[in-house]
């Protein structure tokens, strides 16, 4: 009876113990799924998480001959330090043959810049000759049409007295043939005949001069007349010669476009002049940036065309992560919040802060994004690109390389 009442209080108090041990293991999984909730909630982190960096590539500007590689591969290099320089030769004599077409250029200009005030000057005296030349030859027209009017005015009298003369000649005649009849009848004495023949002869003379007078008068009426046309000829050259110089604006026109163009041309030399001093400086290949040498695929004694890749720098001093994130995970996600980082390659951790979101899901920029405008539409879970900014002055010895993999741990709240 006693062993059997032993067997039963040992029996209870496993059953006590094991209550109790599974009371307490309630308790710890509870307690620590209470602490993992904790923790989780409050962080996010991914393993799709790398860190970049600014890769700079390095090409040339011209073409030519490698004469000197100053840097080898992952060598550090300054800001502004010479990594190789090309045969600058050519660029050279290129450069001295746009500074002598420069100087021709310019040489043309001070040539045609003379010309406008010249046309200028030598227009406005050929239009003020040539209307001075218009009134006068204009005057001389008048006063030619006045001559011919007077020397027809004096040949109209001079006829006049022609006809005049003329019929008193013959009436003259006629009484010396009377008279002549008279005397040879004796009806009349010699002197009256002797005075009727010194009357027609006097009617004679006197229609004798009055002729020579009218020709006189015809040949000075066309002495005039031919003034008068040469006179008109004169008016008609003048205004020729008025609108010959009234194409002097378009003249100084003329002349001011050809040292327009001489300006242009000018200006383009001067340009080609700068482009050819630009290609000589681009035969010194600086560095742009502060970092590390890489990819170099330049030799000395290489010929290199413009364009194209001799190397690439790797600036250190400004990294980052880039860290995908799912789309689910960034319900509570903001810039500024802090973030831990651990560098898979040094087992290290770095602290940082999220900078930013962005636009859009990394598969939106991939090369072939995906269509979803099927039947077969099967929902996946996005992932959206994060940079996160390292907290400055943790890597001074530049231990961090871009593209090395991180797993970010993001601080939600």
């Amino acid at each position: 009876m006693t062993s059997i009442e032993n067997g039963a209080s040992k029996s209870g108090n496993r059953r006590a113990v094991i209550r109790i041990a599974l009371v307490l293991i309630v308790v710890v999984v509870l307690g620590g799924a209470y602490f993992a909730w904790r923790y989780f909630s409050v962080r996010v982190s991914t393993d799709d998480a790398q860190i970049d960096g600014h890769i700079v590539p390095v090409a040339s500007r011209v073409g030519g001959t490698v004469m000197l590689v100053q840097v080898e591969d992952n060598q550090a290099v300054e800001n502004g330090a010479l990594l190789l320089q090309i045969d600058p030769k050519d660029c050279q004599v290129a450069l001295a043959r746009e500074e002598a077409n420069l100087a021709d250029a310019r040489a043309s200009l001070a040539a045609a810049r003379p010309g406008v005030p010249i046309a200028s000057t030598t227009t406005t005296s050929l239009v003020s000759s040539a209307r001075a030349n218009l009134e006068r030859s204009r005057a001389g027209t008048t006063a030619a049409a006045e001559e011919v009017a007077a020397a027809h005015a004096r040949l109209t009298t001079a006829q006049a007295r022609v006809r005049e003369a003329t019929a008193a000649r013959v009436r003259l005649t006629q009484d010396l043939d009377r008279a002549n009849k008279l005397f040879a009848k004796g009806d009349i004495s010699r002197q009256q005949q002797e005075a009727a023949i010194a009357l027609e002869e006097g009617a004679r003379a006197s229609e004798d001069a009055a002729r020579s007078a009218a020709a006189e008068a015809g040949r000075a009426v066309a002495v005039a007349e031919s003034r008068a046309v040469q006179a008109n000829r004169l008016v008609e050259q003048a205004q020729a010669d008025l609108s010959s110089a009234g194409t002097g604006p378009d003249q100084v026109a003329v002349a001011q476009a050809k040292v327009s163009a001489a300006e242009a041309k000018v200006k383009l030399a001067e340009a080609s002049v700068e482009q050819a001093r630009l290609n000589l400086q681009y035969t010194t290949i600086r560095s742009a940036v502060k970092g590390l040498v890489s990819k170099k695929n330049v030799e000395p004694g290489q010929i290199v065309q413009a364009g194209q890749p001799l190397m690439a720098l790797v600036a250190l001093d400004d990294i980052w992560v880039t860290a995908n994130f799912k789309e689910t995970q960034l319900r509570s996600m903001r810039p500024g919040q802090r973030v831990d980082i651990s560098v898979d390659a040094y087992g290290r951790k770095y602290a940082g802060r999220v900078d930013s979101i962005a636009a859009a899901t990394g598969a939106r920029f991939s090369l072939l994004p995906p269509e979803n405008a099927t039947g077969n539409y099967v929902k996946v879970v996005q992932r959206i690109p994060v940079k996160i900014l390292f907290i400055n002055g943790q890597d001074p010895e530049h231990l961090l390389r871009p593209g090395m993999s991180v797993v970010p741990t993001v601080f939600i709240k």
